[in-house]
């Protein structure tokens, strides 16, 4: 059994929550054309890294801040009119540090859509390229990019109709946090996949690996001193995109029990089990001792956010899902079938 417990939401020092997204040496950026000048509003701790610029530093701002003097005008053109088309694009521009020093950066965008088929969001998956890359590993870093590329749009299109639905009511700094905190959820999904092992085949992670940094990230996001936040995952191993649900399912039910659970208390606990079933599939099982579910409130809701973004990525995995009032909180448990851990057939 591979056993794993996190610390308490008090016992998580800054630098080392800081160190649970600090891992992955993919360069991201998600920018919103729909504000003037197609702003930054998200960047992750790899882009942070790769251009020595802050979070501070580079929201708000348009990305040709990374661009100079020696910046080659037609790669400029390039991306530009490439938005300008809302397609993908792919270029080796120099760009700027901020130290004023210059790196290569392999930079690839691709508008992110939502249902309605209307342009919500740039991502932007950046590289810093050295001389053995340049000189002749090009393929090989544009297959892995590329595939980084396809995987996180495909995972900010489930997301950006979350946020579409949440921003029908609720404020632009709520939309964004709550876009900022799914998406740190799929940023540890790709630390995951960059881990090396000879046990998992490329299109699998391990499940339990991956459940414990989203609780770890939840824990210091929402928590506070007092609320212990446990976690015990059997080991086994889960198809990406399958995986992808179950951490945001996580995330939502962890955040929903750190923002409502201890309402009025200064202590308490949260734990997350993860165990094998004997006939396939898995069983995750979140509980609290808190002060439960209000009577006359049934949650998950259908006509609540959390409710509806819940059932959905239940839905998606074939899964159920049940929650019941405990002697002392509340225990929400998510069974999820074999079938969910059987990889797509690849072409």
């Amino acid at each position: 059994m591979d056993t794993q417990k996190t610390k308490g939401a008090g016992d998580i020092s800054s630098d080392e929550a800081f160190a649970t997204f600090s891992k992955s040496s993919v360069a991201m950026v998600l920018t919103n054309p729909r504000f003037e000048d197609n702003p930054i509003v998200y960047v992750n701790d790899a882009f942070v890294r790769l251009t020595g610029y802050s979070r501070d530093a580079s929201v708000g701002r348009n990305c040709r801040f990374l661009q100079g003097q020696r910046t080659d005008p037609d790669d400029t053109r390039k991306i530009r009119r490439a938005l300008e088309k809302q397609q993908d694009v792919s270029v080796d521009i120099l760009n700027y540090r901020a130290d004023g020093t210059t790196f290569m950066n392999r930079l690839l965008i691709t508008p992110v859509f939502d249902s309605e088929d209307e342009l919500s969001y740039f991502l932007g998956i950046q590289v810093r390229l050295d001389k053995t890359s340049a000189q002749g590993m090009q393929a090989t870093a544009d297959k892995a990019l590329r595939e980084i590329q396809h995987r996180v749009k495909n995972h900010l299109s489930m997301i950006v109709g979350m946020i579409r639905m949440q921003a029908r009511q609720s404020t632009a700094a709520e939309e964004y946090k709550s876009l900022s905190r799914r998406i740190e959820s799929l940023q540890l999904l790709y630390e995951e996949l960059t881990e090396p092992t000879d046990q998992n085949g490329p299109q699998t992670i391990p499940l339990g690996s991956y459940l414990s940094r989203v609780a770890n990230a939840i824990a210091h996001i929402d928590g506070r001193a007092g609320i212990r936040v446990n976690i015990v995952a059997d080991a086994m191993d889960m198809p990406v995109d399958h995986a992808t649900r179950m951490g945001l399912i996580l995330s939502e039910v962890l955040t929903n029990a750190m923002q409502h659970a201890f309402d009025g208390r200064e202590e308490g606990v949260v734990d997350v089990r993860l165990a094998a079933l004997t006939g396939g599939g898995a069983r995750v099982t979140i509980s609290d001792d808190g002060v439960g579910i209000p009577e006359g409130i049934n949650w998950p809701e259908t006509n609540s956010l959390g409710g509806r973004i819940v059932m959905g990525l239940i839905d998606g995995l074939g899964g159920t899902f049940d929650v019941t009032r405990a002697a002392s909180g509340t225990v929400v448990t998510l069974d999820v079938p074999a079938e969910s851990f059987v990889p797509a057939p690849t072409d």
